[in-house]
């Protein structure tokens, strides 16, 4: 059985997660890397602790306590307006004080999200493709069930 933590943005820290485990269910958007017959049990899920991330240097810990091999930083760091600033940063500490791999994203992208982030002067999508490559090469039907 994989198990993994889950580190949502601030702006979203009452997030019941409805997208997250249904994604984590259907093995879409960033949970693709697990295969279908993998048991995955989510043994975090909390927020950064909102600009700057203070909760990025304690929260990854409670989570590896609890037994987690991978934590992934929730979609909403990628497509929240604006995206999170220091979504490279909170995967760079996470990976290297903690030594465990860092998964950008859970759900896939909800497909309005992307196409009004395509229209923002600041939105490259090359530089997003680099960061979270699996959740913006989703299926575009698959993006617009979770709009």
């Amino acid at each position: 059985m994989k198990k993994i933590g889950i580190i949502i943005c601030g702006r979203y820290q009452s997030c019941g997660g409805g997208k997250c485990f249904r994604a984590l269910r259907e093995r879409a958007g960033a949970f693709s890397i697990y295969p279908k017959d993998e048991p995955v049990e989510v043994v975090g899920y909390s927020f950064c602790g909102g600009c700057p991330g203070g909760n990025v240097e304690y929260v990854p810990e409670e989570m590896i306590n609890n037994g987690a091999e991978a934590i992934h930083l929730a979609t909403g760091l990628v497509v929240g307006y604006p995206p999170c600033p220091r979504i490279r940063h909170f995967k760079q500490f996470i990976e290297k004080y903690y030594d465990v791999p860092v998964v950008i994203g859970t759900h896939p992208i909800p497909l309005k999200y992307l196409k009004a982030h395509e229209k923002l002067p600041f939105w490259d999508k090359t530089n997003m493709e680099d960061l979270a490559g699996p959740l913006m090469q989703e299926d575009p039907q698959v993006m617009e069930d979770y709009n």
